[in-house]
């Protein structure tokens, strides 16, 4: 390239690169400008149309007031429901209330069909005076923000929506606790208006739920739910009454690990007493002791998760018969311990001092005093057949297979006693297996 060309390229060069520079700034200040002037332009509609919409705006009265009742949609939106509290009878719900009507002071004529406001508009315009009939505590969200939200149509549409965490009262009916069923209720109504003057209606599908993975339900499986409305009639007037009932059933899986199986073990573990020997009274004794005590114990954990209600409940009625279960299984042993000394002892003691009044004026104190195991040989078969002549017989339980002959015996149940744990062997376990049939398939299916 010649030395004389070179300046002409290069002054070229330059001239091409500021066209280009020039170019990209204008298309850069087009396009800023474009993305300016529509918000400015909104903003500017936006607050002049709040600015006349307040400007004659009484919020101490409702829409169509001495015209007709307003109408209020509401919707509900639960995000969780949980824990449920047995003893104090109440359920905690986190829910996004939602409530829509008509104002026509609001509307207005503009490209803006629709604001989008926040919490601090929410004061300058006529609300709802809804409240939520059972509840004891409610808390409305303010992190990080007053979770409120507050659109306004041009035709006059407002639709008013807040997030709420309440604790609602709940009457459970603990008759078949822990295999009970509920339906918490979430009431609310106006305050002060009638329906002369505020009517409530639910929306199609107004109530939704959200995913169930986060919700509290410890002890419960949710169900669904149905909602209801009623008028009830006070001295101020009739009122709407819009009503959501949750359906909870109670899990059983946490009582049957913590009551119902130790106070089945603890019954079975009691009859193992009937298949010790009668004369082991020590051992028979602390056995049965000690599971009464356990049965106590038991019975006072299983109370501690329920109120102090006066009737029966379910649980109520298992642990009282299986106490009575282990309570029974004690009292054999103490009446076969009983009736085995006081018909083998001191009966034939007796019989056998009058044998030796009548044979030999002089008592024998030289057999009495070795202790010669001929005489106690002779002591237990006299004892033997001390009821072959009747005498000892009168009672309604007869103590050996002689008593049972003759015309007095005849149309009576014989038995004997000294074989009673031979009898509980087969009583105390059929019983039992009979009662847990019918209890659980009365709870369960009827």
């Amino acid at each position: 390239m010649s030395p004389t060309r070179l300046p002409c390229v290069l002054l070229l060069a330059a001239l091409q690169a500021s066209a280009l520079t020039v170019d990209y700034e204008e298309d850069y200040e087009d396009v800023t400008v474009q993305q300016m002037l529509a918000p400015r332009s909104q903003q500017s509609d936006a607050t002049e149309i709040l600015n006349n919409l307040l400007k004659e705006y009484d919020r101490k009265l409702r829409p169509d007031i001495g015209v007709k009742p307003t109408i209020i949609d509401v919707d509900i939106f639960v995000n969780s429901i949980g824990p449920v509290s047995s003893i104090n009878m109440e359920y905690q719900i986190d829910i996004i209330f939602a409530q829509t009507w008509t104002d026509s002071r609001l509307r207005y004529n503009s490209t803006v069909k629709i604001l989008t406001l926040n919490s601090n508009m929410v004061g300058l315009i006529w609300l709802p005076d809804t409240i939520f009939r059972n509840s004891k505590d409610a808390d409305a969200h303010w992190i990080t923000v007053p979770n409120q939200l507050l659109r306004i149509w041009n035709d006059g549409k407002i639709l008013y929506t807040l997030r709420l965490t309440i604790k609602a009262e709940c009457q459970l009916q603990l008759h078949n606790f822990p295999m009970d069923q509920h339906s918490c209720p979430l009431i609310f109504s106006s305050y002060g208006y009638p329906r002369e003057e505020m009517v409530y209606k639910w929306r199609r599908n107004s109530v939704e739920a959200a995913d169930q993975k986060s919700w509290r339900l410890y002890q419960f499986d949710f169900l669904g739910l149905r909602n209801t409305s009623d008028i009830i009639t006070t001295t101020a007037g009739d009122y709407v009454v819009m009503t959501v009932y949750f359906e909870l059933s109670r899990r059983m899986g946490y009582f049957t690990i913590q009551t119902y199986i130790p106070c089945i073990l603890t019954v079975v573990l009691s009859w193992v007493s009937f298949w010790i020997k009668k004369d082991a009274t020590p051992a028979r004794t602390a056995l049965g002791i000690t599971t009464v005590l356990t049965m106590t114990t038991l019975s006072t954990v299983a109370r501690t998760s329920l109120p102090r209600v006066s009737y029966v409940t379910a649980m109520d009625l298992f642990v009282t018969v299986c106490f009575l279960f282990v309570f029974a299984a004690l009292m054999e042993y103490a009446t076969l311990n009983y009736y085995s000394y006081s018909t083998r002892r001191l009966p034939c003691l007796d019989r056998k001092r009058h044998n030796y009044s009548v044979l030999d004026a002089r008592p024998p104190p030289a057999v009495l005093a070795l202790n010669n195991s001929t005489y106690w040989q002779e002591f237990e078969d006299t004892c033997a057949y001390e009821c072959l002549d009747g005498k000892d017989c009168q009672s309604f339980f007869c103590c050996y297979q002689e008593c049972k002959g003759g015309a007095w015996r005849r149309g009576r149940v014989h038995i004997d006693l000294l074989e009673l744990d031979a009898y509980s062997r087969v009583f105390f376990p059929t019983s039992f297996f009979l009662f847990n049939v019918v209890y659980w398939v009365g709870y369960l299916y009827l």
